[in-house]
This record gives structure tokens, C-alpha cells and sequence, in this order.
């Protein structure tokens, strides 16, 4: 399959794979590149050794591109820039801040620029100042989201720039990706999807966890602060919502919210912990390897771009 997409980043399929902290590493980034799409480590949380040996272990399992995602709420995302330009990853996707300081020094580099964006008036700013592409991710997805739905974002943004878009957020099966590819997208972001593969090494008991999830069972904290954060309905997120509608002070839920991600995804603790996944639940049921995976999905996705053709027979 062939779109703007998969010429920029010269890969077969037109899928990335989510930079999910404490999950997306050189195991399993390397197998989404193997498997045709664009693997992303993670760097969110990570120092930058760390990060500069994730980056050279992916290198030994594939040759083929990847990228790296730059959480810029952390303090030390001048040090995480500054590896990622030493070691010349394919791209990079930018979030949780302003990432136009980093643009010159990552085009510099030979690094393919795709920040993540909340709105139109933000993707047109990037566009502007040079981003390769964009990826728009709604509030359907896990971890840490904005205040649109996936099809709010796409409605209101990919008539609105010249770049690829790349749609995210609740975005789990090939229905999925047929579905942005016919609104305009260049692709899709999907990271829960992958969080059910052989080659995730987030804890079993999570995969666990997300299998025996029904479609009701994810829940937002933190949408009234503006700090929204969608994963499975545990005790955290009980405790956390109890404060949060109690007005507590911030500082209190910071306190609360600290080090859950890695609890959950590392140890395995899937009450205290928070188990950052997706709204689309539904078809989360299997655990396969990435290269299965990313075949169903594309299959799923041919299969439903020849039926909507034939909707016009009607």
C-alpha cells in the first residue's frame, strides 16, 4: 500500500507504532520496522544512555527506519534531542510541549520532523515552520490525551494543511486504518494494538488485563485539570477520581499519579497502577506476533476499502 505516508519514511504499510513509555523499546520497535511499518522508541521517563542504547540495539535487529518520540514535559529533552541527532534515527514525533526550538537542530541532523498536535491553529504553525508531517491524535486513545475525538480531528484538520496527516486515538483495527486513509489521513498511529504482541514486553498480567477489558471499562483522569490520562478502570483510578472531584489540589494527584505508568507496565501491578490503554477495546482479545498483527490489519484494510466501493452501487 502506497501513500504520502510510506514515501516519507520510505516503509512498506502505512502504520506506526505509538511511543508508549516503559513499553516501546528496541524489542519490539524493531519488529513493527521488520514487519513494514515504522517502529518508535519511547524515551519518555528515560535517560539518555538509555536511549542511546535502544537506539543501537534496534539498529542490529532491523535496517529498516524508525523513529523515536520525545516526551517535552521532561526535563532532560534537551539531552534526549541531542542523542537522537548523534545517532540519526529516521524521525522523531514531538508532544507534551513546544517543539519549534528543536527544529532546526533536528533538520540539521537529517531527522524527519512529525510533532503531535491538538488543533488545527497548531498544525498549521507547524506546517509553517517545517514539520515533515503531522500526527493528530484524539481522545480515544491511551495515555495522555486532548479534548477531540479521533473524527472531530480529522474533520477539522486534513482539509486544513498540505502535509500528511497521521490519525491516532482509538485507532485498533484495519477498520480503522481504512477508515482515516478514506477521510484523508496518510495513516494511522497506533500504539494499544501493539501492546498485545509477542514482542511488547509490558508485564503479562497486563495483556491480562487488557484481554479481559469490555468496551466500557477505560476511564479519563485528570480531564478536569486539563491533565487528561485514559487507561483501564482500576483502585487508581478510583482513588485519583475521588480527589479529583473533591477538588484536591494538584499537587496531591501528581503525588498520587507518580510512577503508576511504570507500575502497571513493569511490575505488573494492575490495580495501583495505571494500565495506559485505548478506548477500542473490543478487538484487543489476542495476543500475536507483530508481523501477524500488522498482515491481519492490512488485510482488514483492503477488505474494507474494496466494500466501500461497492456502497456507490447502491
Amino acid at each position: 500500500m502506497r501513500t504520502r505516508l510510506t514515501e516519507l519514511l520510505t516503509i512498506k504499510y502505512p502504520i506506526i507504532q505509538g511511543g508508549m513509555a516503559w513499553t516501546s523499546e528496541s524489542n519490539l520497535v524493531s519488529a513493527v520496522s521488520n514487519a513494514g511499518g515504522a517502529g518508535i522508541i519511547a524515551a519518555g521517563g528515560r535517560d539518555k544512555e538509555w536511549l542511546r542504547n535502544e537506539i543501537r540495539k534496534t539498529k542490529e535487529l532491523t535496517d529498516k527506519p524508525f523513529g523515536v518520540n520525545v516526551a517535552l514535559l521532561h526535563p532532560n529533552k534537551d539531552d534526549i534531542v541531542e542523542v537522537i541527532c548523534e545517532e540519526k534515527v529516521a524521525f522523531v514525533t514531538l508532544g507534551a510541549g513546544n517543539p519549534l526550538p528543536y527544529f532546526a537542530k533536528l533538520k540539521k541532523a537529517g531527522i524527519k520532523i512529525i510533532p503531535v498536535i491538538p488543533n488545527v491553529k497548531i498544525a498549521k504553525r507547524m506546517e509553517a515552520n517545517g514539520a515533515d508531517a503531522i500526527v493528530i491524535e484524539g481522545m480515544e486513545g491511551g495515555g495522555h490525551i486532548g479534548t477531540q475525538t479521533t473524527m472531530a480531528m480529522m474533520t477539522n484538520i486534513i482539509p486544513q494543511v498540505t502535509i500528511p496527516v497521521i490519525a491516532a486515538g482509538g485507532i485498533a483495527d484495519g477498520r480503522g486504518l481504512a477508515a482515516a486513509l478514506l477521510m484523508g489521513a496518510s495513516g494511522v498511529q497506533m500504539g494499544s494494538r501493539f501492546l498485545l504482541t509477542a514482542e511488547c514486553r509490558v508485564h503479562p498480567i497486563v495483556k491480562e488485563k487488557i484481554i479481559q477489558a469490555t468496551d466500557t471499562d477505560s476511564e479519563v483522569t485528570g480531564y478536569s485539570r486539563g491533565h487528561a490520562v485514559r487507561g483501564l478502570r482500576n483502585s487508581f483510578t478510583e482513588k485519583y477520581l475521588a480527589l479529583e472531584r473533591s477538588g484536591a489540589p494538584q499537587e496531591a494527584l501528581d503525588q498520587l499519579a507518580q510512577g503508576t505508568n511504570r507500575l502497571a507496565a513493569v511490575e505488573g501491578d494492575v490495580e495501583n497502577g495505571s494500565v495506559q490503554v485505548g478506548q477500542s477495546l473490543s478487538v484487543l482479545k489476542e495476543v500475536k506476533s507483530v508481523n501477524e498483527v500488522i498482515e491481519e490489519l492490512m488485510e482488514q484494510a483492503r477488505q474494507t476499502l474494496e466494500s466501500a466501493s461497492k456502497i456507490l452501487s447502491y
